[in-house]
């Protein structure tokens, strides 16, 4: 390990026996040899030429390896490891970013952290500036971006990978797709990736994901592709080892019902999973993980059905490999036992059983125009039975990822503009290495080439192709290992393919083949038996061809795919369908066919080839990000860093090569006519009409970029690390200031046109309020004048009907006064004719005279007593108009005040929709008793003007008491009403909440309405009590002075 480097001041590496590095100071320096004291008190006798220089204390942890004074292995070493001790895992190294995994959980992520990268408040080393890099460039520039994440089995890349999408989708979130995208992580990682022995959660599969983009930059869509399932995991583990997550998630989350339907059981009691002896891994809950399998199904819009018909399938594979056979006769032939994980196999994938014991355990072979039923042996039965499981997987696999693609593709439009994200499995080098290592190692080959020409071959190219002063970088090229899988016909693909193609071909024969032809090759070493040796760029790895042919043949008999295509399931249907669209594609070569019946013509190595081939056309064409992931220690231990083992991977990722040529290179590039393009209008002076050579040279002067920061090419600029930043810093600058000059401009321009909007508005609504005004007040004006003309006719109606009516009164008064006279008259006559018939002639005309003049005087008398008994009748009448007018105002007061109510009191309806009828029944009593005390008034009016008539004409005392009494009555009744009347309308006042009191106004209503009710009673019967008495009193006197009237005037007659 490292040591404390802080007491000494000029520090030497010296490597120790064991490999690792160490601090030291030379004390003494003789020719061959120096004496280095040591960090700990040691002092050590080394060669010279061995010592390496180390870098000031400065710069130690350096964010950036290119800023290391001297470059070498254990400064590097250093650096990381300083870093890796601080949790600080992320560090540049030029283009390139090395992750280091922590195995424990950082403080580095979340929304805080991405949002500080998106607005570049951080600058420091992350997978977050990596994707903000690459979504930067894909906007600035319009070209596709890949990021490329790499390294061993176990050093952290599927975690990279979903930590740059994350990025990606809160960037270009917002449409609702990136969520959709975020989760098809653990259903990925639940199908495709297993526990090794080195990795908890090792992707057995490579894909890329490339995620689409609109114009304004949010995501519109992603595809996702797959590379090389590693479908031989399904049937078999070794020792520590588990198969696919999602085996263990479903046995242990599950539900009942789900359970039962699949008759779902442990893991523990499947074969194919109790082979390795492991069932869980520490930390991981499985249940939990597939409640998330599940929740992420159902985000990517796979229907509950479709969901079913999955887990069935999963269990029917883990049914598939508790099935067992039986020998049946000396030949070893089997037949397929008829237990329970045949029946289980065959409900679950729709099929009969006896169908399914004869595909496994028998086999159609087609000779000329005959059809053979071949038995199978235990072992072709065993093979048969694990290839059926593999395929039913491997297609299960392929139909949910297509299933996601049509997700995330559907109704969304691409604009061409994507960041691939590649994530595929490491360089692997085990123990014991078989097909899988071989086809994985080959593919980082190809990645390890495309790293190597991005970064070295076409660089270099590029300078001397642009004639730039350049010192050429050596770096280790792997295209003799390439060329040695690939070479046509001798290769280790081609002889594969060929040995393949063989009926007696076997992997002890292949191996001799490749030991035959290949054993010249400088990365090919033959070994004993069926092994063989390659050199990678990664280090040696042996492999055991066992296996090689038959997992390269991945032959499954057309009697399976019949099976599956009879099957009621639709799954198996269409597993079935897409096997025979397979088989008829066509061949690159032959291959053997065992009785005519393979399912497939191009064998798995073809066609990894050539999947490989389309990825790298694809990643060629876009610009590459490069992500380098180092695993720190093969214990998956967090805080233990092992020198050798990051100093190999860092060999092998060729991350020093990188460091130098970056920092002796000049890894920032434009085209003239881009450069002028973009930074042209920097320029102080006009520079429309030069050569876009010219205007870059004279950007670059403006603002003294110094010669040695870059050089001018034949069709580019070429600049070091960091220049283009300065003109990028100015240019944004630039930008943003006549962005502001812009927006000012448009925002003065604006108001204005709103002000002359609003006057325009604002004359335009006056012109319009003043028409509809001065309509509406003619309207009003027309309405007014008809209302007046039509009170005018009713008030001259009513006047003419009063006038009519009294008229007719006083014309019948007087007729019956002056027919009561004329008949008085008329019997006087008579009797004075009946005496004057006895007296003489003289008496009778003195008689007849002063009759007459007395009948004259009383008629006269007579006249003048009407005349007064019509002004009182007329004062009388006035009082009841007076009456009827303040009544109608009391009423006109009461309708004001109910509208008042109804509009300022609409919450309390019902309550005062009971006071209304409280006051409308009171107001009814109050008219009827006050009609009937008018009616009253009237009558007791008319006998009084009668009895008056008498009183006055006799003077007799009764007749002025009664009208006193009457006096008396009427003044009570105007106090009474005025009374009542100003108490109900307070009381009314009070309930309305006009006026505040502390008393409840509906039972002073109802004591009011009582008192009311009982005075009326009351003044009834005095009322009536006093008309008798007056017309008691009326009758008598009235008798006596007629009796004395008449009688002296009848005396006086006759005498």
């Amino acid at each position: 390990m490292f040591q404390n480097r802080e007491f000494y001041k000029l520090q030497y590496w010296i490597q120790l026996p064991n490999g690792n590095w160490e601090l030291g100071k030379i004390l003494s320096t003789s020719a061959p040899e120096s004496v280095v004291s040591m960090s700990d008190g040691r002092v050590l006798n080394v060669k010279t030429e061995s010592l390496v220089q180390a870098n000031p204390d400065i710069l130690d942890g350096v964010d950036d390896l290119m800023q290391l004074s001297y470059l070498n292995e254990p400064s590097v070493l250093y650096n990381l490891q300083y870093r890796y001790n601080r949790d600080i895992i992320y560090t540049k190294a030029g283009p390139v970013l090395v992750a280091i995994n922590p195995f424990k959980k950082v403080p580095l992520y979340g929304n805080d952290y991405i949002e500080a990268y998106k607005c570049k408040s951080i600058e420091s080393p992350h997978v977050y500036a990596i994707t903000d890099t690459a979504m930067r460039e894909m906007i600035r520039d319009e070209v596709n971006q890949s990021i490329i994440i790499s390294g061993e089995s176990g050093a952290g890349k599927t975690e990279t990978a979903k930590i740059a999408m994350q990025y990606l989708a809160a960037l270009g979130g917002g449409s609702g797709i990136e969520h959709e995208i975020l989760k098809t992580n653990p259903i990925l990682e639940a199908f495709g990736n297993a526990k090794t022995s080195r990795n908890d959660n090792s992707s057995r599969f490579g894909k890329l994901i490339e995620i689409h983009f609109s114009e304004t930059g949010k995501i519109s869509g992603a595809n996702i592709q797959t590379f090389l399932l590693e479908k031989s995991r399904v049937v078999q583990c070794t020792e520590g080892e588990r198969s696919y997550h999602i085996f263990y998630q479903l046995c242990a989350g599950a539900p009942a019902a789900l359970r039962e339907q699949i008759n779902l059981k442990s893991a523990d009691e499947y074969k194919y999973l109790r082979q390795s002896d492991c069932y869980s891994i520490t930390g991981v809950n499985d249940t939990e993980q597939f409640r998330i399998v599940v929740e992420a199904l159902d985000v990517v819009h796979v229907k509950k059905e479709d969901q079913q018909s999955v887990f069935a399938m999963l269990a029917a594979v883990l049914w598939l490999g508790n099935i067992s056979f039986t020998v049946i006769d000396n030949e070893n032939h089997v037949e397929a036992v008829a237990d329970e994980g045949l029946y289980n196999a065959a409900k679950l994938i729709g099929c009969d059983i006896g169908e399914l014991k004869l595909a496994l355990s028998t086999r159609k072979m087609r000779v000329g125009s005959d059809s053979i039923v071949q038995k199978l042996t235990l072992s072709q039965a065993i093979d048969t039975r694990d290839a059926l499981a593999k395929s039913i997987y491997a297609c299960l696999f392929e139909w949910l990822v297509e299933q996601i693609n049509k997700s995330l593709a559907v109704g969304k439009r691409r604009t061409g503009r994507s960041i691939g994200i590649l994530d595929i499995y490491g360089f692997e080098s085990f123990d014991r290495n078989s097909f899988e290592q071989f086809c994985i190692n080959y593919a980082n080959e190809r990645l390890q080439q495309h790293f190597n020409r991005h970064l070295f071959k076409l660089e270099q190219e590029e300078y001397i192709q642009d004639g730039i002063d350049w010192t050429k970088v050596d770096f280790e090229d792997n295209q003799d290992c390439l060329g040695l899988f690939e070479k046509k016909p001798l290769g280790l693909l081609s002889l594969l393919d060929e040995e393949s193609t063989f009926p007696n071909g076997t992997d002890l024969t292949f191996a001799n083949k490749l030991k035959q032809h290949l054993n010249s090759n400088s990365c090919f070493r033959g070994e004993r038996g069926k092994a063989f040796t390659i050199c990678h760029y990664a280090g040696e790895v042996m492999y055991d061809t066992t296996g090689f042919l038959e997992k390269n043949r991945d032959l499954l008999h057309l009697d399976s795919i019949q099976l599956l295509s009879s099957c009621s399931s639709q799954l198996c249907q269409t597993f079935a369908s897409s096997m025979l669209t397979q088989s008829e594609k066509p061949a690159a070569g032959p291959l053997y066919k065992s009785g005519g019946a393979d399912s497939q013509k191009l064998s798995v190595a073809t066609k990894f080839k050539g999947q490989l081939f389309k990825l790298m056309q694809r990643l060629e064409s876009t610009t590459p990000h490069f992500i380098r992931c180092i695993k720190p220690n093969n214990l998956q231990s967090p805080g233990l860093y092992e020198q050798d083992l990051v100093l190999q991977q860092l060999r092998c990722c060729g991350v020093l090569e990188v460091v130098r040529i970056s920092r002796s290179g000049f890894p920032t590039r434009m085209s003239h006519q881009k450069f002028a393009r973009r930074y042209g209008f920097l320029l102080l002076e006009n520079a429309a009409f030069q050569d876009p050579l010219s205007v870059s040279v004279a950007i670059l002067h403006q603002f003294n970029i110094l010669p040695e920061m870059y050089q001018v090419g034949y069709t580019k600029l070429f600049f070091r690390t960091g220049q283009i930043g300065v003109l990028e810093d100015t240019r944004n600058r630039t930008l943003h200031g006549i962005l502001r000059v812009q927006s000012c401009f448009r925002g003065y321009q604006a108001r204005r046109y709103l002000k002359e909007l609003r006057r325009g508005i604002t004359t335009l609504q006056s012109f319009i309020r003043g028409d509809k005004t001065r309509s509406e007040y003619a309207v009003l004006l027309q309405k007014h004048r008809a209302a007046i003309i039509i009170q005018k006719q009713i008030k001259g109606r009513i006047a003419m009907r009063k006038l009519k009516s009294i008229h007719d009164a006083s014309l019948l008064i007087q007729s019956v006064v002056r027919g009561f006279l004329v008949r008085r008259f008329s019997g006087d006559i008579g009797l004075l004719k009946s005496v004057g018939m006895k007296a003489n002639e003289s008496d009778e005309v003195v008689v007849k005279s002063s009759f007459l003049a007395e009948l004259q005087r009383r008629v006269l008398k007579a006249e003048a007593a009407l005349r007064e008994k019509e002004e009182e009748n007329d004062i009388l009448h006035q009082r009841l108009q007076q009456y009827e007018s303040r009544w109608s105002e009391y009423e006109l007061k009461m309708k004001s005040m109910e509208e008042v109510w109804q509009k300022q009191m609409r919450s309390l309806q019902s309550s005062l929709s009971i006071a209304k009828k409280s006051l409308a029944v009171d107001d009814s009593e109050r008219n009827s008793d006050a009609s009937v005390n008018a009616s009253d008034d009237r009558d007791y009016s008319s006998d009084m003007g009668s009895n008056n008539k008498q009183a006055e004409s006799n003077g007799l005392r009764p007749m002025s008491t009664g009208l006193s009494v009457i006096s008396r009555l009427a003044e009570e009744f105007e106090q009474r009403s005025q009374v009542f009347g100003d108490d109900a309308k307070f009381l009314v006042e009070v309930k309305s909440g006009q006026v505040d009191a502390s008393l409840n106004p509906d039972r002073e209503l109802r004591r009011l309405r009582q008192m009311f009710e009982a005075w009326k009673k009351d003044y009834g019967a005095r009322l009536r009590e006093t008309k008798v008495i007056l017309h008691k009193l009326g009758n008598e006197d009235g008798t006596v002075v007629k009796r004395k009237w008449w009688g002296r005037r009848n005396s006086s007659r006759m005498s």
